[in-house]
């Protein structure tokens, strides 16, 4: 399961919007970026900040070193569908974040007793969308990724990702279209409107009655 955009929205932007804001490149190119060097690295060194300002065409002063972890809030629903999906199956959390905002500890405080483990970016080393990421959490499981449901808003990272590993996925709409999607990634993809319809979702794909 997704963190950001799916069980809550943190309250102020961090390392990254700050990044991405500061740099001449497009935003997405920025981003995908920021998702390989940045959110993969375990520590943050003065070598890794040189090399991420070089890549965003930025001046490694404008790196925000001293930015803490903005706390998340939780949406409404989210203790409620958590109980729900934790009732059936372990509910384990999968997010591309910094290793300044992983803040896992706090997490975990937070998501207690229906999220089990956490599996940020930076301490797997692979960010969605990359399939790795997915292999990970399977792996440490004992799982295929064929056996996996993964639960996300952002289309690329949390369903194309998902549906490249070999899991399946629900998408987060909250109110948004439905991307273009080929066979493959509707066929293997549900759409919720938030995290309380995912919990029906998970709970009928348990019962094998996929809605």
């Amino acid at each position: 399961m997704d963190v950001g955009g799916t069980l809550g929205i943190a309250e102020r932007p961090g390392i990254t919007a700050a990044l991405v804001a500061a740099s001449p490149l497009g935003a997405r190119d920025a981003v995908r970026l920021l998702r390989q060097r940045l959110h993969t690295a375990p520590a943050i060194t003065d070598q890794l900040v040189n090399e991420i300002c070089r890549a965003l065409r930025i001046p490694p002063t404008e790196f925000p070193r001293d930015t803490a972890a903005a706390p998340l809030r939780l949406f409404a629903e989210v203790p409620q569908a958590l109980e729900r999906i934790s009732a059936v199956r372990p509910v384990v959390t999968l997010s591309n974040v910094t290793c300044i905002e992983a803040e896992s500890d706090r997490l975990k405080s937070m998501l207690s007793p229906w999220v089990t483990d956490h599996f940020p970016s930076c301490r797997i080393g692979y960010a969605k969308p990359d399939r790795r990421a997915f292999q990970v959490v399977a792996s440490q499981w004992g799982l295929h990724t064929r056996q996996m449901v993964h639960i996300g808003d952002h289309w690329e990272c949390d369903i194309l990702g998902a549906v490249h590993a070999g899991a399946r996925a629900i998408w987060i709409s909250r109110g948004r279209a439905l991307p273009e999607a080929n066979r493959l990634v509707r066929s293997n993809v549900l759409v919720a409107a938030d995290l309380g319809a995912a919990a029906e979702h998970v709970r009928d794909l348990c019962m094998r009655r996929p809605r």
